[in-house]
Formats: C-alpha cells, sequence, structure tokens
C-alpha cells in the first residue's frame, strides 16, 4: 500500500543494510572516526565491522560525534519535497544530536509548511531500537496512518529490552560509566558488570557477576524472567566479534527458552562498538517494562 509519508530511521538502530533495503527504509548514517580517517555506519554493506573490532583490540581508539543539522537536512528535505516524513530516533538520553534532528525539523518545516514530520524518541538504541524500527514498519505496511505508528513506538519503546556485558571493562571506563579504578579491580577479580538498557534510555549496570560462564548464565536468566511470548519471537543475539561466545549464548537461551521462534546473530556496528568494545555480548527481545 503506497503511504502518505516515509517512515525512516538511523543507523544507530544496528538495522542490517540488507533489512532496511529489502524494506526501503531510509537510513541517516551516523559518524565515527577510526585512526584519525572519518566513516560512516553503513550497518554492514561494507562489511568492515570485523576489521574494525581488530583495531580496537591492537589499541586504536574510534570516537562517535554528533551528526550536524546541515546533515540531517541533506537526509531529510528530499523526502520532506515529496512526502510528509516519520524519523524514528535513538535515546534522547544518550546523546545531545537530536536537538540537530529538532532543529533541522523546524527549518524544513517553515520551508515546507504543508508537511507533516514527526520524530519519535525511542529511549532506546542498537538492538532493542532495531525491533521498534521493524515492528513500526510492519505497521506501515499494513497501511497505519503515521499517528497510529508514533503512538504504537511510544506505547511499547518501555518493552524492548536488552541484557549485556562486555569483553573490557576499559570502554565502560572510557565513557564514563564506571570509574578507571573500578575497570582496574574489576579486571582484575574477573568481575563483568551485567547492564540493561533503563527506563531513563540510558544504558545502566545492575549488577556484577565474577567468571565469564556466570555472566552469560546471568544474561539467559534475566531474558528469561523477562521476555513475553517467546515463541511468537526472534530474539537478536549481539555481539563484538565474538561468535563463538554467541553461539554459546544462543544454544543456552534455546535451552532455557525452549518456545522461543528464533534467534539471530549479529556483530555490532562500529559507532555503537565504540563504546562498548570487542567482546561485547547482548541478548535482545521483547518483554514486560524495563526494572530500572
Amino acid at each position: 500500500m503506497e503511504q502518505s509519508y516515509v517512515l525512516m530511521t538511523d543507523s544507530d538502530s544496528d538495522l542490517p543494510f540488507s533489512t532496511a533495503d529489502a524494506l526501503g527504509i531510509p537510513v541517516v548514517r551516523m559518524p565515527y572516526t577510526l585512526d584519525g580517517e572519518a566513516h560512516e555506519d553503513d550497518n554492514g554493506r561494507a562489511g568492515v565491522e570485523k576489521h574494525f573490532f581488530d583495531r580496537m583490540r591492537a589499541g586504536a581508539t574510534p570516537n562517535t560525534s554528533l551528526l550536524p543539522t546541515e546533515a540531517y537536512l541533506e537526509y531529510f528535505e528530499p523526502i520532506l519535497k515529496e512526502k510528509d516524513l516519520l524519523f524514528i530516533a535513538f535515546s534522547s538520553n544518550m546523546s545531545s544530536t537530536i536537538q540537530n534532528v529538532y532543529e533541522a525539523r523546524e527549518q524544513l518545516l517553515a520551508k515546507y509548511p504543508g508537511r507533516r514530520f514527526t520524530v519519535v524518541d525511542t529511549l532506546s538504541i542498537s538492538g532493542p531500537m532495531a525491533l521498534l524500527v521493524l515492528k513500526a514498519h510492519e505497521l506501515y505496511a499494513q497501511g497505519r496512518s503515521m499517528d497510529e505508528v508514533a503512538q504504537w513506538v511510544l506505547d511499547n519503546r518501555m518493552r524492548a529490552q536488552v541484557w549485556m556485558t562486555v569483553g573490557d571493562l576499559k570502554y565502560l571506563a572510557r565513557g564514563g560509566r564506571i570509574t578507571p579504578t573500578s575497570a582496574i579491580f574489576g579486571t582484575m577479580l574477573d568481575i563483568r558488570p551485567i547492564i540493561c538498557l533503563g527506563k531513563s534510555g540510558k544504558m545502566e549496570a545492575v549488577e556484577k557477576v565474577r567468571g565469564r560462564k556466570n555472566t552469560l548464565k546471568t544474561i539467559v536468566e534475566r531474558t528469561a524472567r523477562s521476555i513475553e511470548h517467546p515463541e511468537a519471537q526472534t530474539l537478536l543475539i549481539l555481539h563484538g566479534d565474538v561468535p563463538k561466545e554467541a553461539e554459546v549464548l544462543a544454544g543456552m537461551l534455546r535451552e532455557r527458552i525452549p518456545t522461543l521462534r528464533d534467534i539471530r546473530i549479529q556483530i555490532v556496528g562500529p559507532v555503537i562498538g565504540s563504546h562498548c568494545g570487542p567482546g561485547t555480548l547482548a541478548s535482545v527481545f521483547m518483554g514486560g517494562e524495563r526494572e530500572y
């Protein structure tokens, strides 16, 4: 069904390029730098993810930055010339870049006063955001109005969940999630944080577990406790270039939640990977309301 508006998102959703292409979802590419070179996250199109994590392991320090208003204007204006726009954005509480989205919207609506331009703050990022985008597109393809689709995302964003851990605490310390001292002692004692996406739209470390094996068990139990209607879901496992561990986690989840419809395993993209680092493992699904 031909819609009078376009549904769009950004690459911080980690929505695979193949999925976005197949569904016709335009994606704003978020910037990062590696080894002094500027790049845009293309959600796997160029296949740079393994190289990216190899460089991090070798000591490279990638950086992310805000996308300027001018760049958003270049993405949005060709659409607003023809149709209305529904933009599904990553969490406003992880970056101030959404202010540039709002600024671009204000400028474009002044230029095209007959158009509508709705921005939805998912209070999510990466896999949880991708789940919201995919369901939103399902409704979009059914012919639902822009208001209906936007409202569904707002009503269900607290149900998009992730339970995860990291491979190296120094990346959390660098991002201010933990202190450098905590990172040093945590590494010495093999203590790993269990991290979730909180109600505020920020990543929250809510538990500490000793040993990688126990960490995975905790992720599995947290998932089993929180997931709803597993028989109707494809759970997403995200990993920071540790595919064998991702398969182990998948096996544990299948055993613990035998009614789970399916599991899809995906490597994390460079922008998200810049903040969590190699060795990241995450279970992503739709569940009840976020706990924290």
